[in-house]
């Protein structure tokens, strides 16, 4: 187990198949079993087993074979897997999974659902924010459109980690790397943001162009447009440093959130 405040964190940019759950699951398996090393979080898509908004038809509830599979990948790699799955469980929700290596589960709901294509038409809009905490991070998890509102994911000094999944597309892929910059730097936070390549059953590309940031916004990692593997590892103590030598978030503002 790793307790150095090291997060060895994987990178999974996939193409995904339109409307194909089965196939997704052995892909991004394959695609997992190339890392040669050790991993502390494996992070996949938006909507991973059947891109975003290509879930019709298709139901899958807490307890059925995307859940399942999670775990006993967690479990064989001995890390967290994460990336967000639509499920039914008293509604319909793009819900992030959050899966640890003891088959432990915790999960986060899309709170900005896109109308601009619909989703809020398919799916109930989460209404609660979540930190996880685990190995020492505290890994604030937020679904694509999300990162357009920074009060929602603005730190109260909760959270070292903001880590962001997707199904972005390439009509406002600038947008995407200029929001992401931009909630590292005003959290003082690390943000790791996963996004996938290729195009869906809609006739949408997805430019890929996953990112990394550290607690000032600079780059870690900056991939390109094609399916690719990467590890980025991130240092707990650079955060603590940094607030303590820029000790910003004592001056924000006090502020809450209307349901």
């Amino acid at each position: 187990m790793n307790n150095d405040g090291l997060m060895r964190t994987l990178v999974v940019q996939a193409r995904l198949r339109w409307r194909n759950p089965e196939d997704n699951r052995a892909h991004l398996e394959e695609m997992v079993s190339r890392h040669d090393g050790a991993v502390d979080v494996v992070v996949l898509p938006e909507t991973f087993t059947t891109g975003f908004l290509g879930d019709e038809g298709i139901a899958e509830d807490m307890q059925g074979p995307t859940v399942a599979w999670m775990r006993s990948m967690a479990t064989r790699l001995n890390a967290v897997v994460t990336g967000s799955s639509v499920i039914e469980d008293g509604g319909r929700w793009n819900r992030l999974l959050w899966v640890e290596p003891d088959g432990s589960l915790q999960h986060y709901d899309k709170r900005h659902l896109f109308a601009h294509a619909g989703e809020d038409q398919r799916y109930s809009a989460g209404a609660e924010r979540k930190v996880f905490t685990y190995r020492g991070w505290r890994i604030c998890p937020q679904i694509c459109y999300d990162i357009r509102f920074p009060v929602w994911c603005r730190s109260r000094d909760d959270y070292d980690l903001l880590l962001t999944v997707a199904n972005w597309p390439s009509t406002r892929a600038g947008a995407w790397r200029s929001l992401l910059q931009a909630r590292a730097i005003e959290n003082q936070a690390y943000v790791v943001a996963v996004n996938r390549v290729g195009e869906d059953g809609n006739g949408k590309n997805y430019p890929g162009i996953s990112v990394a940031f550290d607690p000032l916004g600079e780059a870690l990692l900056e991939m390109g447009d094609e399916e690719a593997l990467e590890m980025v590892t991130l240092e707990l103590d650079k955060v603590r440093a940094t607030r303590e030598r820029l000790p910003f978030h004592l001056e924000a503002d006090a502020f809450g959130l209307k349901p």
